[in-house]
C-alpha cells in the first residue's frame, strides 16, 4: 500500500514538473554546482561575469575534446604485445616429408609419353637445331594435345605491334608490298612450295605466297608497309622501319644466334590459354625465360591428364614408405615406416608424417639436443624423376602442429641429397585477442569458407580457408575444381577434354585482385598458434672414405642385395630437434581498458574545471530538469491549441442552470441571445434557485420552538 502511495506521488510530481523557468534553474545550478568556475558566473560583476563566462566555456571546450580523444582510442581496440619465456617439457613438433618428385617416372611413362614428345620437338625447334638434328623417322606429333594448351613466341621487335609465332606451324603467306633480304619488290603472284634462302637481291611481282620454311639470311630492311597474312619465319637480323599490320599467325625462328646483340633477341616464350577451342578470347602468359614457360605448360598438361587418374592409383605410382623411409631413430628408440601416417599431397604425391597425433598421443621430448631428436635416412630415387616436372631434387619436409594439414608449398623447406642436414627447433606460441581487438577465429566455425580440408580431420588453418575459398570460386567460375586442391562432393577436377577452357579461366582467377580480396576478408587468422623458427645447417653425407659401407648396408636392408643399389644423389641424412627447452609466448593484450579510459576523462575533468563524478550527476540533474520543463510546456501548449480550437467551434457561452431548468419545464421559453442587446443593455444574469433549507423538514419537540417560530406568528 505505501509503494502505491509512493507512486501516485512520484506520478503527480512528474505531472507538476521541476516548478522552475529556464533561467531559475540555471540560476541555481550556478550557485549550487561543485564544479569552479560556474559559481564566479553569477557572484561577480559585470566584466568579471563575461571573464568567467568565457573561461568556463574555453575549458569545458577542451574537457569535451579531449574526452573525445580518449573515447576514440578507447574504441580504436588497441593490443599491446608482450613477450614472455618459459621452459617446460614439449611435445615434439610433427614432421611432414614428401619426395620432391610426385610421381616415378616409370610409372607414369605411358601417361606422360605424348607429352614428353611434344616438349622435345617443341625445344628443338626453341633451341634452333640444324635439318640434320631433327628425327625423320618418329611417329607423328599428336597436335591435338599441343593445340589445347600451346605454347608460341612473341617477337617485340615492334613494341607496338607484336607479332605471335606459333611454334608448330609452318605455313607462311604473305601479301601487299614486301621488301626483305635484300631488295625485294613483291608485284605479282609467285608460289614457293619448301624451303626458301634469300641471299641477295630479289624481285618478284605480285602476291607472293610461301607455303613450305623460309630462312632469311642476312640484313633484312623494311621501308615501307608492310602486311603479314601467314605465317612467316625470319633468322637474321632484321630492322623495321614503316608500318607493320600482323593479319594471321606469323611465325619467326625463335631467338637470334648467339652472336646477336641485346636488341635483337626480342623473343618471350608464352603460354597461349583461350576460353574454348578456336576463340580470339584469349591471354598469353609472358615468361623472362623459356625454362620457366616450359614448366608451367608441363604443368597445365600434366594436372589435366593426371585429374583423370583415380587417387589409389595415383597413390600407386608415388614413392611407398618402404622404399623411401630407409632408417628412422627418435631418442633412442628405433622406429620404421610403420610409425608414420601417410597422406596424399596433390604437389609432391604421398608424404608421410611423423607424430601427427591422429591416432595417438603426441611424442613428447625428454631433453634438447640432438641426440633427443627424430633421425631419419630417406631415399628419393632421383634417377626415376619426371623431367620436365621437377626440376628441383630433395626431400621436402615441414614441421607443424599436431593434427593440422601440411602446407609444404607454402611452409616446406628443401633437403639437399647427399647431405646431413640438422634442424634446430625453437617455439614460439602465439596468443591474439579476439574480437572486438582481432579478427581471428578459434576454431574456424565462424568463418564463411567451407573449409574443404576437413575431410582429413584436420584443424582450421589460414591457409586451408584461402585453398578452400579459391576452389569454391573456380567450381562456381569455371564449373570444375583444380586438381591441387580437394573437391566437394558431386564435382569433377579440371581437364582439357571435359572443360576445353579451365586454363584459361583459371589463369584469370588466379591473376584477378578482386577474387583474392573476397578470400583475404572471408578468411581468419587462428586466435592460438605455434610457430616452429628453424636453425639449418648441412654437410656433405656420406664421406668418401664411409660411402662404400654405408651404401653397402643400406641397399643390402632395403634390397637384401650384395649390390650397392643406393648413391649420393639419391640419399639424405636428417637429424631434427630442440635446440632448448625455451619457448617464447608473444601475447596479445588490451592497450586500453575501462579502468584506463574512466581514470583518464576524469583526470581531464579535474584538471581543467576541478570537477568529478558529482558534478556529473549534478550536471545530469539539470539537463533532466530542463527536459521536464519541456514536455510540461509542450503539453500545456498543447492543451492550450486544442481549447481554442474549440472555443472556435463553439463561440456562445455555455447555458446557466436557470436557464437550462426553464427549457426543460416551459416549452415555450427561447433562449434570449446576448448579442441580441446592446452591450450597455445586457440584462444581468439570473440567478439560480436556491437550495431547500432541509433543517425545516425536521421535526423538533414544541418546547424547543422559539418565539419566533412559526407557530407564534400563527
Amino acid at each position: 500500500m505505501n509503494l502505491k502511495k509512493y507512486f501516485i506521488r512520484a506520478l503527480h510530481r512528474l505531472q507538476k514538473g521541476p516548478g522552475y523557468t529556464y533561467k531559475e534553474l540555471l540560476v541555481w545550478y550556478c550557485d549550487n554546482t561543485n564544479t569552479h568556475g560556474p559559481k564566479r558566473i553569477i557572484k561577480e560583476g559585470p566584466k568579471k561575469k563575461l571573464i568567467w563566462f568565457f573561461l568556463t566555456l574555453l575549458f569545458a571546450s577542451l574537457v569535451f575534446w579531449q574526452w573525445g580523444i580518449l573515447i576514440n582510442t578507447y574504441l580504436s581496440y588497441n593490443v599491446t604485445s608482450s613477450l614472455s619465456i618459459g621452459f617446460k617439457t614439449m611435445k615434439f613438433p610433427a614432421v611432414t616429408v614428401c619426395n620432391a618428385n610426385p610421381f616415378k617416372y616409370s610409372e607414369v611413362k605411358h601417361l606422360l609419353k605424348e607429352l614428353d614428345r611434344l616438349i622435345e620437338a617443341a625445344l628443338e625447334r626453341i633451341l634452333q637445331p640444324t635439318p640434320g638434328n631433327s628425327s625423320e623417322n618418329s611417329p607423328p606429333l599428336d597436335l591435338e594435345l599441343w593445340h589445347q594448351i600451346p605454347l608460341v613466341l612473341i617477337d617485340e621487335h615492334d613494341k607496338d605491334n607484336p607479332v605471335i609465332l606459333d611454334i608448330f606451324e609452318s605455313n607462311q603467306t604473305a601479301g601487299d608490298n614486301q621488301t626483305a633480304a635484300g631488295n625485294q619488290t613483291a608485284a605479282g603472284n609467285q608460289t614457293t612450295a619448301g624451303n626458301q634462302t634469300a641471299a641477295g637481291n630479289q624481285t618478284a611481282a605480285g602476291n607472293q605466297t610461301t607455303a613450305g620454311s623460309q630462312t632469311a639470311a642476312g640484313n633484312q630492311t623494311a621501308a615501307g608497309n608492310q602486311t603479314a597474312a601467314g605465317n612467316q619465319t625470319a633468322v637474321g637480323n632484321e630492322t623495321a622501319a614503316g608500318n607493320e599490320t600482323a593479319a594471321g599467325n606469323q611465325t619467326a625462328a625463335p631467338p637470334a644466334p648467339a652472336n646477336a646483340t641485346s636488341e635483337e633477341k626480342k623473343y618471350k616464350l608464352a603460354v597461349k590459354l583461350c576460353s574454348h577451342r578456336g576463340s580470339s578470347n584469349c591471354t598469353y602468359r609472358n615468361f623472362t625465360s623459356a625454362a620457366q614457360a616450359v614448366t608451367e605448360w608441363y604443368i597445365l598438361q600434366s594436372t589435366s591428364i593426371l585429374s583423370k587418374v583415380p587417387l589409389q592409383e595415383r597413390i600407386r605410382m608415388g614413392y611407398q614408405a618402404e622404399d623411401m623411409i630407409l632408417a628412422c631413430l627418435y631418442g633412442a628408440e628405433p622406429c620404421n615406416y610403420k610409425n608414420f601416417t601417410h597422406i596424399y599431397h596433390p604437389d609432391h604425391g604421398n608424404c608421410y608424417i611423423f607424430n601427427w597425433g591422429m591416432d595417438e598421443e603426441a611424442l613428447n621430448s625428454s631433453n634438447p639436443g640432438a641426440e633427443f631428436g627424430l633421425k631419419l635416412i630417406l631415399d628419393i630415387s632421383q634417377q626415376d624423376y619426371i623431367p620436365y616436372l621437377s626440376s628441383a631434387a630433395g626431400a621436402r619436409l615441414m614441421l607443424h602442429q599436431q593434427k593440422s594439414f601440411p602446407f609444404l608449398k607454402d611452409q616446406g623447406i628443401y633437403a639437399m641429397a647427399g647431405t646431413e642436414t640438422s634442424i634446430g627447433v625453437l617455439v614460439d606460441e602465439l596468443e591474439r585477442m579476439g574480437y572486438p581487438y582481432s579478427d581471428c577465429t578459434v576454431n574456424g566455425s565462424d568463418v564463411p569458407v567451407k573449409n574443404l580440408y576437413s575431410q582429413y580431420n584436420t584443424s582450421y588453418s589460414i591457409q586451408a580457408c584461402l585453398r578452400s575459398c579459391f576452389q569454391n570460386h573456380m567450381i562456381e567460375i569455371c564449373g570444375c575444381g583444380h586438381y591441387m586442391f580437394p573437391l566437394p562432393e558431386g564435382v569433377n577436377y579440371c581437364n582439357n577434354e571435359d572443360y576445353p577452357g579451365w586454363a584459361y579461366c583459371y589463369s584469370s582467377l588466379r591473376s584477378s585482385i578482386r577474387h583474392r580480396q573476397i578470400c583475404i576478408d572471408s578468411c581468419k587468422e587462428t586466435c592460438n598458434d605455434t610457430q616452429y623458427k628453424m636453425t639449418i645447417s648441412m654437410a656433405d653425407w656420406p664421406s668418401e672414405a664411409s660411402e662404400d659401407w654405408i651404401f653397402h648396408i643400406l641397399s643390402y636392408e632395403r634390397d637384401m642385395s650384395t649390390n650397392v643399389t643406393l648413391d649420393r644423389n639419391g640419399i639424405i641424412k636428417l637429424n631434427i630437434y630442440f635446440q632448448e627447452y625455451n619457448y617464447r609466448t608473444i601475447s596479445e593484450s588490451a592497450a586500453t581498458t575501462i579502468v584506463w579510459l574512466l581514470s583518464s576523462l576524469g583526470g581531464q575533468f579535474g584538471f581543467w574545471m576541478g570537477g568529478s563524478v558529482l558534478c556529473l550527476i549534478e550536471f545530469g540533474e539539470i539537463i533532466i530538469d530542463s527536459l521536464w520543463i519541456t514536455v510540461i510546456n509542450v503539453i500545456s501548449w498543447c492543451k492550450g491549441l486544442k481549447q481554442k480550437r474549440v472555443q472556435a467551434r463553439y463561440p456562445d457561452a455555455p447555458p446557466t442552470v436557470s436557464e437550462l431548468v426553464e427549457a426543460h419545464t416551459n416549452l415555450g421559453f427561447q433562449h434570449e441571445d446576448a448579442g441580441a442587446l446592446p452591450r450597455d443593455e445586457a440584462l444581468p444574469p439570473e440567478p439560480g434557485t436556491p437550495p431547500p433549507n432541509y433543517d425545516s423538514l425536521r421535526v423538533q419537540p414544541l418546547d424547543v420552538l422559539g418565539p419566533d417560530s412559526d407557530a407564534e406568528t400563527e
